[in-house]
């Protein structure tokens, strides 16, 4: 078995080797408002359940050169986001918006995707979304230091479900319903593949 040091390799060949092995990753898409009113989206994979109660998310979002990410920006300045769930029917447009435009362009009308009004917060959603989860700031943590460009790890509320009505019953999503897609590596993408259950112990 290979044994490696990550400290004795460059950022880069451990990124190769973290999203290589994390897999699958579930992708959150993220909609967020700039200062100046442009709705911002895009991708992340680094993404999970922090906490059932009270109901806590994580984006960790890494900085480039340094540099804050928009949706990074945006959700420190107004303290809120929504998180979409991304399955098979989306993931092509939201690919689209990991292109990257100047903060002053909606990736969401690039995209061609359909803004739709949130509840409980003022950022909107995509109507395109199975799922979508309105979200207000609860913490950040700036992680990395001098040597690194770093990245924000956050943890989001989430203060609002928006469930398609025909993937739910009894409180339970129906995954096939859903049919979410999770991140690899590279270019790769993975489908819901064989479902299959094991007991937990007593």
């Amino acid at each position: 078995m290979l044994s490696i040091d990550p400290s004795m390799i460059g950022e880069r060949d451990n990124y190769k080797l973290l999203i290589g092995s994390i897999i699958p990753r579930p992708i959150a898409f993220v909609t967020t408002v700039s200062e100046d009113g442009t709705l911002n989206g895009a991708p992340f994979s680094y993404f999970n359940i922090v906490s059932s109660n009270p109901p806590l998310i994580s984006l960790s979002i890494q900085r480039t050169g340094g540099q804050r990410k928009d949706t990074a920006r945006n959700i420190m300045a107004s303290k809120e986001f929504v998180i979409h769930i991304v399955d098979e029917i989306n993931v092509a447009k939201i690919n689209e918006t990991a292109a990257n435009l100047p903060s002053d362009q909606s990736e969401i009308t690039m995209a061609g995707l359909t803004a739709v009004a949130s509840q409980k917060v003022k950022v909107p959603g995509i109507a395109e979304a199975k799922i979508r989860m309105e979200c207000t700031l609860e913490h950040v943590l700036e992680l990395g230091g001098t040597n690194s460009p770093g990245c924000d790890l956050i943890i989001g509320r989430v203060v609002q479900y928006h469930i398609e009505d025909e993937i739910i019953e009894n409180g339970r999503i129906d995954p096939r319903g859903l049919n979410a897609v999770s991140r690899l590596a590279g270019n790769s993408y993975a489908k819901i593949g064989e479902i299959f259950d094991i007991e937990r112990p007593k």
